[in-house]
């Protein structure tokens, strides 16, 4: 009789896909998205490669998953803020987003979107990324309008673009200077 191997359950497969998109984080922080490979992200995660691959394709298909990673934090958050009886108003909806702001997530996403101007499948992920956020965050603004501000539901939603379009402008461009002002040491931790 051979010996059985056990079986990963779905709950412990999703926390092995984290713990292997967390370390891709720290590797694609720390090297670059261009010259992080597997071998690093394998060493960074003390799986093998194996166990990599058995959950994730290949490099692309990591990017993927730690933007999906790092916007599920911020669903999270931006969620709970627009479920709230009191939304946050945009001004604090956008500092505490700032507060939140993390120097190696913030480093590849400035990488992600560098990548994006030349590879057709970063592209698609930063695409796809940036308008679930604006999305999120134009369903808080709402939110506030309508619990905070009293406006109608149909008017909200039309006002909530343009804020919501300002909030994700700004959150990026603080992305963008936390990455560029952060020095490599600091994210590597």
């Amino acid at each position: 009789m051979g010996v059985q191997v056990p079986r990963l359950t779905d709950a412990r497969k999703e926390l092995r896909r984290t713990q292997i998109a967390a370390a891709a984080v720290r590797c694609f922080s720390r090297n670059g998205l261009e010259r992080t490979s597997i071998a690093d992200i394998t060493a960074e995660s003390g799986l093998s490669a194996g166990s990599i691959y058995a959950h994730y394709r290949n490099k692309a298909d990591l990017v993927r998953a730690a933007a999906r990673e790092v916007l599920a934090k911020r669903a999270d958050v931006i969620g709970e803020y627009a479920a709230a009886d009191a939304p946050p108003d945009p001004d604090d909806l956008l500092s505490r987003l700032i507060a939140a702001i993390d120097p190696a997530e913030a480093r590849v996403g400035v990488q992600t979107w560098g990548e994006a101007t030349t590879d057709p499948a970063i592209r698609e992920i930063v695409v796809d990324m940036t308008d679930r956020m604006r999305a999120m965050l134009h369903d808080c603004v709402t939110a506030w309008l309508v619990k905070v501000e009293h406006r109608e539901p149909a008017v909200a939603r039309e006002h909530a673009t343009p804020i919501a379009h300002r909030v994700m402008a700004l959150y990026q461009a603080e992305l963008l200077y936390t990455a560029l002002r952060t020095p490599i040491e600091v994210t590597t931790s």
